[in-house]
């Protein structure tokens, strides 16, 4: 099928974005291809089209165990087949899974990098009938990027064992430095790179040092109309600005990794759909997420990196309309910044303490646990064994990044079921068995595809149907499960501790000191890149982030706080605020042409007034109306 057929009968769209075209050529003539997209550039499509143009099926490697589950079930409502294999998952669902890609009853495989290295996955993959590997979130596999995870590196392995397939990288933040190393690591025939450009020429950038933030942000929403995102740094923050808004008129959520997956759930949906008009969220929120009327987006604290910061403030103006990303900073977030640079990098025995007590404490034996999801608390994990909780998660998401374990926050993970019994089999067992028989029908019409591969169901409307309690039906679906006509897995949301390496001796635990001292020097790194951006007052701001992500530009984008204060008029700060003052006067009683300002403002020359203005318009204080006339305030 034409690609563009594809586009058009799969997701509607007449035409491909800029770039998007470029790449999937490039795939489909089976060149290996690492392509550079900002933030809301439209990733996915690069390899769901060419995938769903071709015969056979698409392997998708992703970290992201929330972006996986988000982009099978986008693709399930678009009747495409497509499956996920992720930590956490029953043995009989990730075998119910390949059985089905190998007999080409799927599309699209999401996997996670640490099911590469699995046996199991190995030998299935001889068997599959490949048409791209398609890698997410490519960043990751370099030692130098921002988000270095080792399982990435087990890609190159399995890519011998389909030594002919294209592989499509895809990332929207990588340095030149990771660009390289992005290519080698991969085993890219040949070095072949297609950039989209990181300019985004409808969002302003403004980096503002304020004394108080709360009151900033107030006055920024009260004068800003539209949809927005307000991240900051903790979940406590995100109730208490949420709060504070909402008691000044203006409509705010909060959202955190914290939260239950109904809340979350509920929460993004009234932002989406415009109910709620501000998200107050730390960054755990925006991940699959592509909402195109945002027009602001601000940071009350300092985000993590600048690669952070780009495809967060990224999620502003996705509908090339005028938008704004608003940083606010003071001189003590830069202290705060350093404490938690320190912080992130615990002594190599507290790691060790640490996951020695992990053991412990989900009472698990040595060599035991691989892929196995434990419900986890980590404040009682620390109130148990005395760790600052600080030190602890830290520890945690270090031993993450090693590929010992995942630690998911609150991620959801619905009740499933697979029926096992068919044909002559189970209509046997209907008969023996009168008094499930009701209670096996209903299951039978309320959902399909129960029969080829695990499908969530919702225990409530089951026991709604049924007329029974949430109790009575969970305790027939594991009456049935017992019986092995279904297997029947119960709903998860609690945070997750996943082993991806059996337990160890904490002993036997290897950190390589050369790759902690590589880790925390290129933390290094990021921290001093993001201070020197928080910091810069005369590089404009889109320059410093082109430059960052090695995309060369001596065009100065005329309208970050940077560039305003260089385009600042040649007048004293009394002479301008008089001026200003006058100028706000007369227009907020009636709009006024710049000819007709010129003889009502007093004490000012045509030439410094036009500065004035062109200043009040660059700084949207003032707009042009139909008739060419000057109004006060943004334009509607």
């Amino acid at each position: 099928m034409d690609i563009r057929e594809v586009l058009i009968k799969y997701w509607g769209y007449p035409d491909f974005r800029p770039g998007q075209e470029e790449i999937i050529h490039s795939v489909l003539d089976g060149k290996d291809t690492l392509a550079l997209m900002p933030t809301g550039g439209g990733k996915s499509i690069t390899y769901q089209v060419p995938a769903m143009a071709r015969p056979g099926v698409c392997i998708v490697i992703s970290p992201l165990i929330a972006l996986m589950k988000d982009q099978v079930d986008r693709l399930k409502k678009m009747n495409i087949k497509a499956f996920a294999i992720f930590p956490g998952m029953h043995y009989n669902e990730i075998e119910l899974a390949l059985n089905n890609v190998m007999h080409g009853e799927g599309k699209f495989l999401y996997i996670s990098p640490e099911r590469l290295a699995t046996p199991m996955f190995r030998e299935a993959l001889r068997y599959i009938p490949v048409n791209l590997l398609a890698i997410d979130e490519a960043h990751c596999i370099s030692q130098w990027g921002y988000d270095f995870r080792p399982p990435y590196l087990q890609i190159a392995e399995a890519r011998q064992i389909i030594p002919d397939v294209p592989l499509l990288a895809v990332t929207a933040s990588a340095t030149p430095e990771v660009v390289d190393d992005i290519q080698q690591k991969l085993l890219f025939k040949t070095k072949n790179v297609i950039r989209q450009s990181f300019q985004r020429e409808n969002l302003s950038y403004n980096v503002l040092e304020e004394e108080s933030k709360n009151e900033k942000v107030l006055e920024i929403l009260q004068k800003m109309r539209g949809s927005a995102i307000v991240y900051a740094g903790s979940r406590r923050r995100t109730y208490e600005l949420a709060q504070r808004l909402n008691k000044r008129d203006i409509t705010a959520d909060y959202y955190h990794a914290g939260l239950d997956s109904q809340q979350r759930q509920q929460r993004q949906n009234r932002w989406m759909n415009g109910t709620v008009r501000i998200m107050v969220a730390t960054n755990a929120f925006g991940l699959g997420i592509d909402k195109p009327d945002v027009r602001l987006v601000i940071h009350v604290d300092l985000p993590t990196s600048v690669e952070a910061y780009f495809q967060e403030a990224g999620r502003a103006g996705r509908d090339g309309a005028t938008a704004h990303a608003v940083l606010l900073w003071q001189q003590s977030d830069i202290l705060d910044a350093e404490k938690q640079f320190e912080s992130a990098f615990p002594p190599l025995q507290d790691i060790r303490n640490v996951y020695q007590a992990l053991g412990n404490y989900l009472k698990l034996a040595i060599g035991s646990g691989l892929n196995m999801g434990f419900d986890f608390d980590i404040a009682d994990f620390s109130h148990q064994y005395n760790f600052v909780p600080v030190i602890a998660y830290n520890a945690l998401r270090f031993l993450e990044k090693e590929g010992y374990l995942i630690l998911s926050e609150g991620l959801h993970f619905p009740a499933r079921i697979h029926v096992r019994l068919q044909g002559e089999d189970l209509y046997r067992f209907r008969l023996a068995h009168g008094s499930l028989d009701g209670f096996l029908t209903t299951i039978l019409r309320l959902y399909t595809g129960l029969f080829s591969e695990y499908v969530k169901i919702n225990i409530n409307e089951l026991a709604r149907k049924t007329g029974l309690t949430a109790e009575q039906t969970v305790k027939l679906l594991q009456q049935l499960h017992a019986l092995e006509v279904i297997t029947f897995i119960p709903s998860k949301s609690k945070p997750q501790i996943i082993f991806t390496i059996e337990r160890l001796d904490a002993k036997d635990l290897y950190i390589s000191p050369e790759n902690y001292k590589l880790r925390r020097t290129t933390a290094r790194q990021r921290l001093n890149a993001l201070t020197a951006f928080v910091k810069n007052t005369s590089t404009c701001r889109n320059v410093f982030l082109l430059g960052y992500f090695g995309q060369r530009s001596t065009s100065f984008c005329g309208h970050c706080d940077v560039c305003r204060k260089r385009n600042r008029p040649t007048l004293n700060q009394v002479e301008l605020d008089a001026a200003v003052q006058q100028i706000k006067s007369l227009l907020q009683k009636q709009p006024h042409p710049p000819e007709v300002l010129a003889k009502l403002v007093r004490n000012l020359n045509n030439e410094k007034l036009l500065q004035v203005l062109d200043w009040l318009l660059d700084n949207d204080e003032i707009h042009y109306d139909k008739q060419n006339c000057l109004c006060w305030g943004d334009a509607e």
